[in-house]
């Protein structure tokens, strides 16, 4: 089947947030929360290595809404409930829909880290790749370094499957780094 004939809702929601994919003019909230977690986000994202301008990130943003609708990639954006204020940008990425399986990548505004919003958001993910896409397997790769973004497979009863040595360069380029490969399979 063309995965661009499988519907599933494109929106969904957990007890405190709202998961959606990415609107065009979602740029300039994307914007603001990637400068004020700049400092966090450089040592692990490999976008977080440059300045980028509002137009650069609503054209990304722009791309990811097309991606979306065609399957290619599915980038989820996490709203709070209450007020609608963006918290993170996650999502199922490096799809194989002859699976289907996935891979959940995520980040978090800073001004939001500490809240659980993020082990809320991906337990959400995990709940919704499952149920709604028929996910059969379901992976999470991180840094082994990054004790934060480790937490979450670890809490929400991911199997760390092996540790790729040298398997990619740090976010910066400067050496080569491990991954860590968590998954949950149905």
């Amino acid at each position: 089947m063309n995965p661009i004939l499988i519907d599933f809702p494109h929106e969904f929601s957990t007890e405190r947030l709202i998961i959606r994919m990415p609107l065009p003019g979602d740029g300039r909230a994307i914007h603001e929360a990637i400068e004020s977690s700049q400092p966090e986000l450089k040592a692990w994202m490999q976008f977080a290595q440059s300045t980028q301008s509002v137009e650069d990130v609503e054209a990304n943003i722009r791309e990811s809404h097309l991606k979306f609708l065609k399957r290619e990639d599915l980038r989820l954006l996490v709203f709070l409930k209450e007020t609608g204020q963006f918290v993170a940008s996650t999502g199922l990425h490096r799809i194989d829909w002859s699976i289907p399986k996935f891979e959940i990548g995520y980040w978090i505004d800073s001004r939001h880290s500490g809240k659980g919003y993020m082990l809320e958001s991906v337990q959400g993910i995990t709940k919704f790749a499952f149920d709604e896409l028929n996910a059969r397997r379901l992976e999470i790769r991180c840094d082994p370094n990054n004790v934060r973004s480790r937490n979450i497979p670890e809490k929400l009863g991911f199997t760390l499957e092996g540790i790729l040595k040298n398997n990619m360069r740090s976010a910066d380029g400067s050496e080569l780094i491990d991954t860590c490969v968590f998954a949950r399979t149905r």
